[in-house]
């Protein structure tokens, strides 16, 4: 897995063995980034259920000026660790190695606001839905914020009231659904 563009182009990162983290494909990541080419600049993301870190620190290479990144898992945070310490962006960035409700309540506490939000749970565990209204109502996402679910084409996540979804790609046995708070 390499960071496809940006200032840390063509350096490998490394992934968490077994088969509880699935990283989005490069070819997924390299379109999203395509879409979100004009949004990432100078913006504060969240990668929730990071894994590797994949989305955040392609997005940090791109520009963003801050990334977090929550993984439960504590192999997976080692990882995205390991690979923000490669990468040279230890000073903008902060992993959280908690679960998504505690990240973003912790988020919320200290008064941080993201840009962008970048969500790919386990497809068929229901935490898309549980997280995007975590999201909705923690207060965290800044005006025009973006949020990007990763998902199975058959299942888009469902969508708590105040959040609509204004673009939908698929690619193969993978979707993507960019969601914003609906304007009135």
């Amino acid at each position: 897995m390499r960071i496809i563009a940006g200032s840390k182009r063509g350096c490998a990162i490394a992934a968490p063995k077994g088969l509880d983290t699935r990283p989005t494909l490069d070819r997924v990541k390299e379109s999203l980034f395509g879409i979100l080419q004009f949004e990432i600049g100078s913006k504060r993301v969240l990668d929730l259920f990071a894994g590797s870190g994949n989305l955040g620190l392609e997005a940090l290479s791109r520009g963003a000026s801050f990334a977090f990144f929550c993984d439960a898992s504590r192999t997976a945070t080692r990882v995205v660790e390991a690979n923000i310490q490669k990468l040279g962006f230890e000073n903008r960035s902060k992993v959280l190695n908690c679960s998504f409700e505690a990240a973003i309540a912790a988020l919320a506490r200290s008064g941080e606001r993201v840009d962008i939000v970048f969500l790919d749970p386990p497809y068929a565990s229901g935490l898309h839905e549980k997280a995007l209204l975590a999201l909705r109502n923690s207060g965290i996402l800044a005006p025009e914020a973006i949020l990007i679910a990763e998902h199975d084409p058959a299942r888009p996540p469902a969508l708590p009231e105040g959040l609509t979804t204004y673009d939908q790609r698929r690619y193969g046995e993978v979707a993507l659904s960019l969601i914003r708070e609906e304007r009135p």
